[in-house]
């Protein structure tokens, strides 16, 4: 079983809001509760597999033999549980928020482990802590904005490619990708950003639309193991860009800077 798609997929059935789907979000919120490690954060398949000293064994050559907690996948058990009413208040709420917390890089962002990297992983924790309704002037949520800010390019778009596991500065690429300017987008929504940083990411992500209504990508932006090998998603690329656009028609319309869900 999979931690992430069980937070997404407990987000898609509640969110459809059918009675017929109470009893299978219920057993996701049970699972995904008793899949909490010590440190307050999730891994994708195991709860406090920490034993870090494994991957200096020879024969690990991934240096992945282990699935500890991660800031993305936490970002979306969070955001599924306080989607479905977990009050940020209990104990296992405020001990996921102060993971968070602990796990933020120096510059404001998050390590992205399933998403290429530095923009996802941020993407993930910002719309999780709005979710769990913490203030849009939290010091941890504006260190992150300026972050993403920071690395929006000329175009209006973001891009970040694999070097960003190694030495290449984070949430940096040579071109803008679709899927990650969604991310980056909907991160500053959920943070409350509504200004000319957002107006330009949608007008990239409407420019770069084709003909057909689809967008083109090349770019690897899923991981499989850091360093080591990357997948594309194909999806991505298409309801990512929907998503954001969605979000930001939605934002506009309401006239309230507060995005209702996490995910």
């Amino acid at each position: 079983p999979d931690v992430d798609d069980t937070a997404v997929v407990g987000m898609l059935l509640h969110r459809n809001g059918d009675p017929a789907h109470h009893y299978s979000i219920e057993r996701a919120r049970d699972w995904v509760l008793g899949m909490q490690s010590a440190n307050g954060g999730w891994g994708a398949f195991d709860a406090d597999n920490t034993h870090y000293a494994l991957n200096h064994i020879p024969f690990a050559d991934h240096g992945a033999l282990l699935d500890p907690p991660t800031a993305d996948v936490t970002g979306r058990c969070v955001s599924f549980l306080a989607q479905i009413g977990v009050s940020s208040d209990t104990p296992v709420m405020q001990r996921a928020i102060e993971y968070l917390r602990r796990d933020q890089e120096e510059d404001g962002s998050w390590f992205g482990r399933w998403g290429t990297n530095y923009i996802y992983g941020t993407w993930s924790v910002l719309i999780a802590l709005n979710a769990a309704g913490l203030s849009h002037d939290d010091p941890t949520i504006t260190r992150a904005v300026t972050w993403l800010l920071s690395k929006q390019r000329a175009d209006g778009g973001w891009g970040e490619d694999e070097e960003s596991y190694g030495s290449a500065p984070a949430g940096e690429y040579k071109c803008s990708t679709p899927s990650q300017t969604a991310w980056a987008m909907l991160a500053l929504m959920a943070a409350g950003e509504s200004g000319p940083a957002v107006q330009r990411a949608a007008d990239y992500l409407a420019r770069t639309q084709m003909p057909d209504g689809e967008w083109e990508e090349d770019a690897y932006t899923a991981v499989g193991f850091p360093k080591v090998f990357y997948l594309r998603y194909h999806g991505y690329r298409l309801f990512f860009p929907l998503m954001a656009l969605a979000r930001f028609r939605n934002v506009r319309r309401a006239n309230n800077p507060r995005v209702a869900y996490g995910f």
